[in-house]
C-alpha cells in the first residue's frame, strides 16, 4: 500500500464492506470499480444531474463529488439495495407502471430521491415532488411520468399502511 492509499470500512447496502482506496477516489469510483455496482452513474461530473446519487447515512449525496474516504465508518445505500429482498420496491414498480424512464440513465438517481421523499412526505403534491427532485435531470424529459410514478408509489404505500392498521 502506497502513501496515497488507505483502508476504509463501511456498511454497503446493509453488509460490512472494506476497500483500499486512493485518496483521489470518489464514492462512485469505489462502488463501480471495487464492488461492481453500476446503478449510480457519472454524467456531469459536477454534482448537477443526480445520476450518481447514493445515500450516506440516509442523506442523498452526489457520488461523483464525494471522496471515498468520507464513507469510512458510515452506511452507504445504492439503488441496488431497493430490491434487496428479491422483489421490486414499490417505487421501482411505480416507475415501471408509469413508464417513468426512457433511456434509463438517470433513473437510479430519481428512484433513490423518490424513495427519500416518500420517507419524509407520505403524500407529496406535484410541487413537492418537483421541488424535491429538482437536483435530478432527465435528458429524455420524462418528468410528467416521473411525477405520476412518485404519486402512484405514495398511493400504494399509503394504501398498504392503511391495510396494516386494520
Amino acid at each position: 500500500m502506497s502513501n496515497y492509499s488507505r483502508e476504509i470500512n463501511f456498511v454497503l447496502n446493509g453488509e460490512a464492506a472494506h476497500a483500499t482506496i486512493q485518496t483521489h477516489h470518489t464514492i462512485l469510483d469505489v462502488l463501480r470499480n471495487t464492488f461492481g455496482l453500476y446503478g449510480a452513474r457519472e454524467s456531469c461530473g459536477q454534482g448537477l444531474c443526480g445520476c450518481c446519487t447514493v445515500l450516506i447515512d440516509g442523506d442523498a449525496v452526489s457520488g461523483c463529488l464525494c471522496l471515498a474516504a468520507s464513507i469510512d465508518g458510515r452506511e452507504v445505500t445504492t439503488v441496488e439495495n431497493l430490491d434487496a429482498d428479491g422483489e421490486l420496491d414499490v417505487v421501482q414498480q411505480a416507475f415501471i407502471d408509469c413508464g417513468a424512464f426512457q433511456c434509463g440513465f438517470c433513473t437510479s438517481g430519481f428512484l433513490l430521491m423518490s424513495k427519500r421523499l416518500l420517507a419524509t412526505n407520505a403524500n407529496p403534491s406535484d410541487d413537492d415532488i418537483r421541488s424535491y427532485l429538482s437536483g435530478n435531470l432527465c435528458r429524455c424529459a420524462a418528468y410528467p411520468e416521473i411525477i405520476e410514478a412518485v404519486k402512484l408509489a405514495a398511493n400504494r404505500m399509503n394504501h398498504h399502511a392503511e391495510r396494516e392498521k386494520v
